[in-house]
């Protein structure tokens, strides 16, 4: 089916990305910043906040805590976002993450890692495994229970709570993990989504190539696991997965070949694929508010959540 003409008209309306193979990674950064500033998100929750800085073996790691303010300890959710390793913040995903905790009434916690060209693979990787790792340990003084703690992130953010999983296997307790529009692979040769979904809906194939050359320090790092979850030798006993997925997405086969390694490993997967829905409609805030089938997808990420908490 073709692309929700909604979705297809905000695309439309958005002023061009410069050229990545003429503008440094902080320009990039910038046009993005622009592009959020005053923008306006209805109905957002209200929502506890703290900044906190996470100790790490690199220095320290900022991130936000989300709460509802219940009185009984609420599943976690260590939440990394998007940006293809080298863009995004905790202010990009501010609100993303206040109608998460609104929906699931639980702590979420955003992790503002390190980014690339500046920190190169495996930073990104070190960051998200050392927050999650503190959120464990600290779980009950942020109001809530160690016993349930979720990854999440979406797209670049997506990889990181798939690897974090993988990395985590065996030496601590994960209750699920949300892989929302996720980069699971470094081959994009091997997707035709990177075909037919090249140009034209928002993430581009030339730009999530830029991405990936910005992230890693030499090709040899496209088959490790840390990078390509999709390439691990053993997906068994990994916790619960959401998987979400989107028709015109470059990403989408990529996604959708990992719920399916998951699946054949044994793992229980929930996988949602949005037809005539682009890379991160649900999560990215350009169309996090703007889009009737974002909320959906939340409220089904919510639902999920509780399910897998219980």
């Amino acid at each position: 089916m073709p692309i929700d003409p909604k979705l297809r008209a905000l695309l439309d309306s958005l002023p061009p990305a410069p050229p990545l193979d003429q503008v440094t990674p902080d320009q990039v950064r910038a046009h993005i910043q622009k592009m959020v500033a005053g923008m306006e998100f209805p109905d957002l929750p209200q929502v506890r906040t703290q900044d906190v800085e996470i100790p790490a073996p690199a220095g320290v790691i900022p991130a936000r805590v989300y709460s509802a303010g219940g009185a009984e300890p609420a599943p976690v959710i260590v939440h990394f976002h998007g940006g293809g390793w080298v863009v995004g913040s905790l202010e990009t995903h501010d609100p993303f993450c206040r109608y998460l905790c609104g929906l699931t009434q639980a702590v979420i916690v955003s992790v503002d890692y390190r980014l690339a060209p500046e920190h190169k693979f495996p930073a990104a990787v070190e960051d998200a495994e050392a927050a999650t790792l503190w959120v464990l340990e600290h779980a009950a003084e942020l109001g809530g229970d160690a016993k349930r703690v979720f990854v999440s992130g979406d797209s670049a953010g997506g990889n990181l709570a798939a690897t974090v999983a993988l990395l985590l296997r065996g030496k601590a307790t994960l209750r699920g993990q949300l892989l929302l529009f996720p980069a699971t692979d470094g081959a994009p040769e091997e997707y035709a989504s990177y075909q037919s979904n090249a140009t034209g809906y928002g993430l581009e194939a030339v730009s999530m190539r830029w991405y990936i050359g910005q992230y890693l320090a030499g090709e040899e790092q496209r088959s490790d696991p840390r990078f390509a979850p999709v390439r691990a030798s053993d997906l068994s006993g990994l916790p619960p997965a959401l998987v979400m997925t989107g028709e015109y997405d470059v990403l989408r086969d990529e996604g959708i070949r990992y719920a399916e390694r998951l699946t054949e490993a044994g793992v229980a997967v929930t996988h949602i694929h949005y037809g005539r829905m682009h890379h991160n409609f649900a999560v990215w805030p350009l169309t996090v508010a703007a889009l009737p089938q974002s909320f959906e997808a939340r409220r089904e990420m919510a639902e999920w959540v509780r399910q897998t908490a219980q």
